[in-house]
């Protein structure tokens, strides 16, 4: 194949710039890229026909496995595992109220969540039809003080209408994460956890449920090098077989349908429609490139990895010599080895970045405080040269 063959650079026949990210996993710029053992796992998948509900049946146990969870779904993202956990919450067993989601006036739908965990991202719950309860104060994170949240904030919130409770866990939220887990077990609430960003390290893939969470969504197109448009949902069996039904395609004769392992019929008084999920229907090729991935995330070598990123960032620092740039180590982040360029306008010398040719792309998490980071979660080896090209010629022009 040629350079400008459609299958050896489709973004070239299609005018769309390649560009050099060292900006992290993000959505927006693609995601993970993919080993090709992943690549060829759903080139395989896409060969044949099978059973969804069967093949997230095997999903399950391998996400099982890996989580230490009763249960795991693969999701098209964590945010549709965000909006599946808050209708399996709503839902539970009950057909009626699957169909009627997301209109859930006339049942029990309030999900609890923290002021402090009340960003963009809650908007995958309020999807589902639930109505987001805001409880607890903001004092830590506004610097007002130093109280996070407190016991009696969720207690006083709890109401005959509420039927789950959100945590969006960090590095720094996770120190309520037990008191949350605590009120919500004491009050029978599953507790679900948005963690998309949340690897690595591996060991979080167990630590929430160890922990005592009901339901945890992690992201499939990040860390983990699965597909993009690819996600988990993990945890309670019940609450996952939920979830399953609201996402599979239901247009099913029930005198013929066999349930996935997942779902006991007994549980049902008929056989659901499409759900509120239907949208988010995961291919038979996300599912097996995502359980690929999975796999060889749990095999990795953090510890090996860090230390090769680590060497990478070094040799890129060595030619910003002069500028102000510091490593900031795997142990310090709780995720991968940066750099942290600091600047004066950090979002000016972003935006000459992404002009350039190729465009390149640093995180802007922490440009409020005049700080870029190169975050080489995603950063091909062979654009580390070309990126420290590109910084050196920015960062030194007059």
């Amino acid at each position: 194949m040629t350079a400008s063959d459609p299958l050896s650079n489709p973004y070239e026949s299609l005018g769309v710039r390649r560009r050099i990210n060292a900006a992290g996993a993000l959505t927006r710029l693609g995601g993970a890229v993919m080993a090709h053992e992943v690549m060829e796992a759903m080139a395989a998948a896409s060969r044949a026909s099978v059973d969804i509900g069967e093949l997230q049946d095997a999903a399950s146990t391998r996400i099982a496995e890996a989580t230490g969870a009763e249960a795991g779904l693969v999701t098209t993202g964590a945010a549709a595992a965000l909006t599946l956990a808050a209708a399996a919450s709503i839902a539970r067993w009950d057909v009626a109220r699957m169909a009627a989601l997301p209109h859930a006036e006339g049942f029990p739908r309030d999900i609890l969540i923290p002021r402090t965990h009340r960003t963009g991202y809650a908007h995958a719950l309020a999807a589902s039809g639930a109505r987001l309860v805001d409880i607890g104060h903001n004092d830590r994170g506004t610097g007002a003080g130093v109280r996070g949240l407190e016991a009696w904030e969720i207690e006083t919130a709890l109401t005959p209408s509420v039927v789950a409770m959100a945590f969006s866990v960090n590095a720094i939220s996770i120190v309520d994460l037990p008191t949350a887990i605590a009120v919500c077990r004491t009050n029978g609430i599953p507790l679900i956890v948005d963690a998309a960003a949340q690897l690595p390290p591996k060991e979080n893939l167990r630590r929430f449920i160890a922990m005592g969470v009901d339901l945890v969504a992690f992201s499939g197109g990040k860390a983990l090098g699965g597909p993009q448009a690819s996600g988990i949902l993990a945890g309670r069996r019940d609450l996952v077989a939920s979830a399953l039904l609201q996402q599979l395609d239901m247009d099913v004769a029930p005198e013929t349908w066999v349930p996935p392992r997942l779902v006991d019929r007994a549980n049902l008084r008929g056989v659901p429609h499409h759900g509120i999920g239907r949208g988010f229907k995961a291919g038979k090729e996300e599912i097996v490139g995502l359980l690929t991935a999975l796999d060889r995330f749990v095999k990795a070598d953090d510890a090996a990895d860090n230390a090769a990123l680590e060497a990478r960032l070094k040799a890129i620092a060595a030619v910003l010599a002069g500028l102000d740039v510091t490593l900031v180590p795997a142990e310090q982040t709780g995720r991968v080895p940066v750099l942290e360029i600091t600047v004066a306008d950090a979002l000016a010398l972003s935006a000459r970045l992404q002009r350039g040719d190729p465009p390149v792309h640093l995180s802007e998490r922490h440009a409020a405080r005049g700080v870029l980071t190169l975050d080489p979660q995603v950063l091909l080896p062979e654009h580390d040269a070309p990126l420290a090209a590109a910084l050196a010629a920015v960062l030194t022009a007059p």
